[in-house]
């Protein structure tokens, strides 16, 4: 290169699957039939009624222009109405619902709008690692916060207590939880919201997995009274509605946030193209039928998985919400990565290690449902001669 790059990348690592995935390709084009039961990319279609609309706004030639930095007010009432449905939260379509192009996005218009070289953010011990990544890419320091096992994973809010949160302005928390597919009840989130008033630390919540596979009725942390005052929510479309790549997502919070994370947001993207914003608004009137329908396929996969985990002696709650089931790895393997490998190198299988969630998924391993039964039929007759002893 003719200049040198910039500081942050000497600390800021490729994302762990875009550089597993290459290693995956590469094995592809050896010739090997790799199975990729790691990544939490649905695989089935978004409802036809979806489809259809993006067909009928793409066709129409006025539709291709910039959009609002905003959104367009279609998609932000329906995003309000939907969170009214869904969680039994107000908010209002103008001033308290930002579009996001996917909610990943989020997570750095967020850093960006409120972090301060040094500030630290409370990230969860085992957690989506794009927190703890955007934090320190853009010179912040996180802090990584227990997590109860004993009780459902939940942060150890005592614990924090007792350290020095005088640096701390963000805390980001992730319930129905990835990786662990740990549910937060209400008790749990109006601690979290009472800990961020006493500290001022702004709470951050990302709430993609409500709507899969969770038995409970969904809860947004907004809907604890107090809570506008001190937090904001992510959501999205991908696994909800099955629109991964279409990256719809949206920031939820008091117009003062919005407003502020709109000034980062607005020198970053120009809008988002109009027919997929329309066909957003279709997808959010997906009848409750839709839903259980998606809901029984993953239950069915769910099943294959644990024979799946029994054939490896791993263990599992079978209480877990979401579309990934987290296993506790057989400690004679030593550790999740030695047997991601041996999976993928000895049985051409692509398997999640934990340890990339945190240090403390070192014996765990993460399994998507996002994987066709015929394919995971498979899986399980490439493990039919397994037999710990020999590993």
């Amino acid at each position: 290169m003719i200049i040198d790059t910039a500081e942050r990348l000497k600390t800021t690592k490729e994302y762990y699957f875009s550089v597993k995935l290459q290693e995956v390709r590469d094995l592809i084009a050896q010739g090997k039939d790799i199975i990729n039961v790691a990544i939490g990319n649905p695989d089935m279609a978004p409802s036809q009624a979806t489809i259809d609309a993006l067909h009928k706004y793409a066709s129409q030639p006025d539709n291709h222009g910039y959009q609002p930095y905003r959104g367009i007010p279609e998609l932000r009432m329906a995003i309000s109405k939907w969170t009214k449905k869904i969680y039994d939260v107000s908010l209002d379509a103008n001033n308290e619902i930002l579009p996001l192009i996917g909610s990943k996005e989020g997570i750095t218009h967020i850093s960006l709008t409120f972090l301060n070289p040094g500030d630290e953010v409370l990230v969860p011990e085992l957690g989506y690692p794009a927190y703890s990544a955007v934090t320190e890419m853009i010179g912040g320091t996180t802090v990584k916060y227990p997590m109860l096992e004993r009780d459902n994973w939940k942060p150890d809010l005592e614990a924090l207590q007792q350290k020095d949160l005088s640096k701390v302005k963000l805390m980001w928390i992730n319930y129905p939880n990835m990786p662990t597919g740990a549910r937060a009840d209400k008790q749990v989130f109006v601690d979290i919201i009472a800990f961020a008033k006493k500290n001022k630390i702004l709470i951050c919540h990302d709430n993609p997995y409500s709507l899969v596979l969770n038995e409970d009725a969904p809860v947004s942390l907004l809907s604890v009274p107090g809570a506008m005052d001190v937090a904001i929510e992510l959501n999205s479309m991908s696994k909800s509605h099955n629109m991964a790549g279409w990256r719809i997502g949206w920031i939820s919070g008091a117009k003062s946030y919005i407003d502020a994370i709109l000034k980062i947001k607005s020198n970053v993207d120009s809008g988002m193209f109009k027919p997929i914003q329309l066909a957003a608004v279709e997808a959010f009137s997906n009848p409750e039928s839709w839903h259980i329908a998606r809901n029984e396929e993953y239950k069915k996969r769910r099943q294959l998985v644990y024979r799946l985990l029994d054939t490896l002696s791993c263990t599992y709650d079978t209480a877990q919400t979401g579309m990934f089931i987290w296993a506790k790895v057989n400690p004679l393997f030593g550790s999740s990565e030695k047997l991601a490998d041996w999976l993928l190198y000895e049985k051409n299988i692509f398997i999640t290690p934990g340890f990339i969630f945190g240090e403390k998924g070192q014996q765990y391993i993460r399994v998507s449902l996002c994987v066709h039964r015929t394919l995971l039929e498979k899986v399980l007759q490439r493990l039919t001669d397994f037999d710990l002893k020999k590993i």
